[in-house]
């Protein structure tokens, strides 16, 4: 079973101005571009910790992670952050709207301590693969800082919505709102009351953690608990933060992530005679891609889209999916089955010769998709997003989807709580 625990969270205070100009998206979904906006809002915004500052005249890379440390030191002192008075679960809830649907959704989590626990223990199930240069980042700041940054996030079965309701009805001790940041609201409320928590640990007893965002952060967190070697008892090194929701959780989204492959030098005419065997094609302007797509979904069939240079785009219809999901050997009938497998190792790998992830950018924005290839260099594939029955069923299988298959939204924004690990109780 996972071992969930309160804690003392590290938190802004007044003195540190409007929460508005102090927090950030995740530190992985923010362009250097993005980064630098945030920054220029205020001397405590938490990019500053999250991604700090590497000035020309550093003696090495690795200087900057210190950086982030003397800042957080140098905030705990000024009284710009200081911690819980008393240990405490976080109710989160974030309110958002999403294309096609007319009405606001709402999603709600409740942010823990969690027991850091290798895989194969089958109590915290990963279903994506990672990339090893990110983790060796988080890792170093991680180490320079003794402190969890930001908050990953995490689903539980939750049939009925028992622990759902009962985290949306716990008393608590205080809120702190800030409007509309990366298209959503954001509330965080402490709930202190050691009754409510011990009830709320009670239920989460025996579930299993499906991580759902922050892989690379939990795989660091294990790396270094690791390198601590063997303790008797607990020690702050054995926890993470980790906002858990329900998969009942009316508001638990999932976006598409698209690829954009640079380095394709075929033209269009050579990309459709390889598709073509495998494919129906209809071809429509690149700006149409997305719309097709969503009205494929709809109708339950699958579909894929390709936009070229020159505003080319093609809708890709598999004219036998499950032929084509046997093509990639590896993996169980429900990996193999997802559109994003079959966009790797069927249409890029094996249709189009393309065998690294190196030369393939992310995004969620169907539009740059759409649009990017116009620029020279680049074509992009656009795909409908997995659900959440596939990330559980995978994961459960002890299988993992390609890097970067899920987007869920929104994101857990970064700056609301931290926690440091000499806040351990």
């Amino acid at each position: 079973m996972p071992e969930i625990r309160p804690f003392r969270g590290l938190r802004y205070t007044a003195d540190a101005g409007d929460l508005l100009n102090l927090v950030a998206p995740p530190y992985d979904v923010l362009t250097p571009a993005e980064r630098e906006d945030y920054a220029s809002e205020s001397a405590y915004n938490i990019v500053r910790l999250t991604l700090p500052d590497h000035e020309p005249d550093d003696r090495s890379k690795f200087v900057k992670y210190a950086r982030s440390a003397a800042l957080l030191a140098d905030w705990r002192r000024q009284g710009v952050m200081a911690p819980e008075g008393s240990p405490a679960f976080y109710r989160y809830t974030q309110e958002f709207h999403i294309d096609g649907v007319s009405h606001p959704l709402k999603r709600t989590a409740l942010i823990v301590l969690i027991k850091v626990e290798p895989y194969e223990k089958g109590i915290v199930l990963p279903h994506e693969q990672t990339f090893p240069k990110h983790k060796e980042d988080r890792l170093r700041i991680l180490e320079a800082t003794r402190s969890h940054l930001e908050c990953i996030f995490g689903l539980y079965e939750d049939d009925g919505g028992a622990i759902d309701n009962a985290v949306k009805s716990a008393e608590v001790a205080g809120s702190v709102s800030i409007p509309m940041v990366v298209g959503s609201t954001h509330k965080l409320e402490p709930i202190v009351d050691k009754e409510a928590i011990a009830g709320l640990q009670k239920m989460l007893a025996g579930k299993k953690l499906w991580i759902a965002d922050g892989h690379h952060r939990y795989e660091t967190a294990m790396t270094f608990r690791q390198m601590l070697g063997d303790k008797s008892g607990p020690v702050a090194e054995d926890y993470m933060m980790m906002a858990l929701t329900s998969m009942s959780d009316p508001g638990l989204v999932l976006l598409p992530t698209h690829r954009i492959v640079h380095g394709i030098t075929m033209s269009r005419d050579e990309i459709v005679e390889r598709l073509a065997p495998e494919f129906d094609i209809k071809e429509v302007h690149s700006s149409s891609l997305w719309p097709e797509l969503e009205k494929a979904h709809k109708a339950g069939q699958r579909a894929f889209g390709v936009a070229i240079e020159g505003g080319h785009g093609l809708v890709l219809t598999p004219k036998d999916f499950d032929r084509l999901a046997k093509m990639e050997g590896e993996g169980s009938d429900a990996l193999r089955s997802l559109d994003v497998s079959v966009l790797h190792h069927v249409i890029l790998e094996k249709l189009l010769g393309v065998k690294s992830n190196d030369n393939i950018a992310y995004t969620r924005d169907a539009r740059e998709a759409e649009r990017v290839p116009n620029q020279g260099g680049a074509v992009s594939f656009l795909m409908n997003p997995p659900s959440v029955e596939d990330m559980r069923t995978i994961a459960l299988g002890g299988e993992k989807m390609p890097q970067k298959s899920t987007y869920y939204f929104p994101k857990i924004l970064s700056g609301l709580v931290l926690w440091s690990l000499s806040d351990f109780e």
